[in-house]
């Protein structure tokens, strides 16, 4: 309940208050150092009061809810990319099986069989079976039937310069 402002009373004026001796001034504080001082209650505790605690909680709360956040969507994307692993390895799975299947059929032909005998001298009696000696050389480069000699190849290969010419003036330049 407030009060209004105080009105001048009708009635006789009150005495003043009678003055207390006052003892020696380096032993009492002036009033104004006792009013600018106050009490412990009145200062907020390290600056804190309660706008700048609700303001911190809801930071830290909304820190929480961020880093939540950015953890689930990182085990988001670590999850999808072991999906992808998952998928590439079912992928390579997949060829390594339809390989298998293909030598499978390959090897179940009776002409496979009958060649795979051959070398365990199991042929037909007409056959003659041979073997190379475990230390014969190597064929030489240039052996018929050597990568290096082709039917139709040039013993000499061409000049870049001279297929260049053929093949912008044709065959009478260069």
């Amino acid at each position: 309940m407030r009060r209004s402002p105080s009105r001048p009373e009708s009635g006789p004026p009150r005495p003043a208050a009678p003055e207390p001796d006052l003892p020696d001034a380096d032993a009492v504080a002036t009033p104004a150092a006792t009013t600018a001082l106050g009490s412990l209650a009145d200062l907020p505790v390290a600056g804190l009061t309660r706008r700048r605690i609700a303001v911190l909680i809801g930071a830290l709360v909304a820190a929480w809810v961020i880093v939540l956040f950015a953890r689930q969507v990182g085990e988001a994307s670590e999850a999808t990319a072991r999906a992808d692993a998952m998928r590439a390895h079912n992928a390579q799975l997949e060829q390594d099986v339809a390989g298998l299947e293909q030598e499978l059929q390959l090897i179940q032909r009776q002409s496979y069989i009958e060649q795979a005998a051959r070398g365990y001298r199991l042929g037909n009696p007409a056959e003659i079976p041979f073997t190379l000696a475990e230390d014969a050389p190597s064929l030489a480069p240039d052996a018929p039937g050597s990568a290096a000699t082709r039917l139709g190849t040039d013993s000499e290969p061409e000049q870049p310069i001279d297929a260049w010419s053929r093949l912008l003036f044709g065959d009478g330049g260069g």
